[in-house]
């Protein structure tokens, strides 16, 4: 090895044990994942701000978050889908055929509808096929690994894209009501119920299991070592998504619940999920991008059904 590429190694090595953060994603498919990400999420911002720069109520401003908090890890997915298409593969039921095919049709519908709930473009049809797309997704893979392997994560895992599914759903009503298709409306009162059902089921879980991280519990995902007080975080989140959820059920007050459980999952994608995708980048499924992503879209999910809610 020449000596200016041998310093130039130990530097990079040097810097990357100092900070604690792991630089070979700066090469490959885990750059690009992330600056992709990235640039969507800049531009997607800005659209919000843009969108929202006339309405006067501070709610409505939080609440127009939604599409967008919902839409980029829809794009983060698909993207997935895509750059692990060999791995995905093995997700597709066995009985379908043309698992290939699937596979990547569902990473580029996920990324397109990414782009239409963040521009407003058609958002209630792409609401509306990603609502019924997740929600096959349970009746198809999930309750069969439910049977196959019951337990109460299990459980969890089903409920992670029901309640999606539901916040999707929330969405195509809202937006159908407001088109003048109020025939349509119940389509955001499944959608409620199908959410506020799956972060109830959350919040018991971090009580149930406060060794790991909050928001979705899943195993081996355990608490950062470098937070303190676990089992604070885990019952302070127990608790919001407890009474969040149970308000929404009995769809009192859904619209300050919507919010207030939004702000609690985005919180913890800046604190917890954030911070971890900084320290180590990676884009494998059920990676730190994987879970940052998935921390933010329960964040638009809950303000996707805020907007359900009638203004007090």
């Amino acid at each position: 090895m020449e000596p200016g590429l041998a310093i130039d190694s130990i530097s990079v090595t040097y810097t990357s044990i100092a900070v604690g953060i792991d630089v070979s994603w700066l090469r490959g498919s885990s750059f690009w994942l992330n600056c992709f990400a990235a640039v969507l999420f800049g531009a997607g911002v800005f659209l919000v701000f843009r969108k929202g720069a006339a309405r006067t109520d501070s709610l409505d401003r939080l609440i127009a978050f939604g599409p967008f908090f919902f839409g980029w890890p829809l794009a983060v997915f698909g993207a997935q889908h895509i750059v692990f298409l060999r791995d995905v593969v093995n997700g597709v039921p066995g009985w379908m055929p043309w698992h290939l095919f699937w596979a990547l049709v569902v990473g580029i519908a996920l990324i397109a509808a990414a782009l239409s709930l963040t521009t407003g473009i058609m958002a209630d049809r792409a609401a509306l096929m990603v609502g019924v797309m997740l929600f096959c997704f349970v009746l198809m893979i999930y309750v069969p690994n439910l049977v196959e392997n019951p337990g109460d994560l299990a459980v969890t895992q089903l409920l992670r894209d029901l309640s999606m599914s539901g916040a999707a759903l929330a969405l195509a009503g809202t937006l159908a009501e407001k088109g003048g298709w109020r025939r349509f409306g119940w389509i955001a009162v499944v959608g409620r119920f199908f959410f506020a059902v799956g972060i109830v089921d959350f919040g018991v879980e971090n009580f149930v299991h406060p060794q790991y991280a909050p928001v979705v519990p899943e195993p081996d995902l355990f608490m950062p070592v470098w937070i303190p007080a676990h089992i604070v975080w885990a019952w302070l989140t127990g608790t919001i998504l407890l009474v969040c959820g149970v308000a929404m059920i009995l769809n009192r007050r859904t619209r300050l619940a919507g919010a207030v459980a939004g702000i609690a999952f985005f919180a913890l994608t800046i604190f917890f999920y954030l911070p971890m995708e900084i320290v180590h980048p990676s884009i494998e499924i059920s990676g730190e991008l994987d879970q940052l992503a998935q921390a933010l879209a329960m964040s638009g999910a809950a303000l996707l059904v805020s907007g359900t809610g009638k203004a007090d």
